[in-house]
């Protein structure tokens, strides 16, 4: 039968995780990997030293390092999706007469949009935990999803765009391989926003279900942001036959940024696939994870959890 070690008894490990509650104090802290011998109340007589490196408190634990070649990579991945945009606008100002809503040049909006919201913005809303790697997690999952909101937004106007200007002009909805894919990447990421919300942001979800979501929420995000950068793709070789037709082959100017911008669109996608699949960029483990994701059950039964 198993007993309890009552407090300050029984072998002590070097890494032994060790909790102290306080009374109310301004100072109360959770402290999680420290050796149980080093763990003291912490109030009036100031902090506990801190000299090995292994005690992390929810306050202001060690910050870890960044990795050399990170911001590198993660600058050149902005490069590659501002010069992204701005040749979209390029290509659609020069070529196709500019962007406005009520006339013929609303369709215009689309492609827009959706390079700005379901390449660019959903690129960067996977990055932010790449880029933020010791900043408070809460903050740093607000702000993954906002960009993710902003994405949804611009990407529903370029969507009321095209199927407001094909109304217009009677034209035929989703015949097209891209116009399935466009509407089941739609699909899939607001599924995926919405999800993610629930389990990450919304207060109430298990700690133990959030564990197990977690793997599936991370590998859904970068296959839709995989099928985003496809299907614009797609879409960007449709409008080219539609507006060039024969003269696609025959080198016009046109055809020649476009395809420039299909290049700049796959190595957008690719730079945040790369950054992403690195493991050593993976964003550290904080104290405050570590203590969140604890079982609180354990906890309030009396032992360590680390104990046998």
């Amino acid at each position: 039968m198993k007993q309890k070690r009552k407090p300050g008894t029984g072998p002590m490990r070097s890494l032994e995780l060790g909790v102290s509650f306080l009374a109310p104090s301004p100072h109360m802290e959770l402290l999680v990997s420290c050796p149980r011998s080093r763990l003291s109340l912490w109030g009036d007589l100031g902090p506990l030293p801190v000299d090995d490196g292994v005690c992390l408190s929810m306050e202001g634990g060690s910050a870890a390092s960044t990795p050399a070649a990170l911001p590198y990579y993660v600058a050149f991945s902005q490069l590659l999706g501002l010069t992204l945009v701005a040749m979209t606008g390029a290509w659609l100002g020069l070529y196709r007469g500019g962007i406005a809503w009520e006339s013929d040049l609303q369709f215009n909006a689309h492609p827009l949009c959706m390079v700005i919201g379901l390449v660019f913005l959903q690129g960067d809303a996977l990055l932010v935990y790449r880029v933020f790697r010791n900043e408070a997690k809460r903050t740093t999952k607000v702000l993954h999803g906002l960009l993710h909101v902003f994405a949804l937004v611009i990407a529903l106007v370029g969507l009321v765009a095209v199927f407001d200007y094909h109304r217009k002009k009677g034209y035929a909805d989703l015949y097209s391989l891209h116009s399935w894919c466009g509407i089941l990447v739609f699909g899939l990421y607001f599924v995926q926003w919405l999800v993610g919300f629930s389990f990450f942001l919304f207060p109430g979800a298990p700690f133990s279900l959030r564990s197990r979501y977690r793997p599936q929420h991370i590998f859904f995000g970068a296959t839709i942001f995989l099928l985003s950068v496809g299907t614009a793709l797609l879409g960007l070789k449709e409008a080219l036959l539609f507006n060039l037709g024969d003269k696609y082959s025959a080198f016009e100017p046109e055809g020649v940024l476009a395809n420039v911008l299909g290049l700049l669109l796959a190595c957008f996608g690719g730079a945040v696939l790369y950054i992403l699949t690195r493991a050593d960029w993976k964003r550290p483990s904080q104290a405050e994870e570590q203590a969140l994701s604890m079982d609180f059950k354990t906890l309030t039964e009396g032992d360590s959890p680390g104990s046998q």
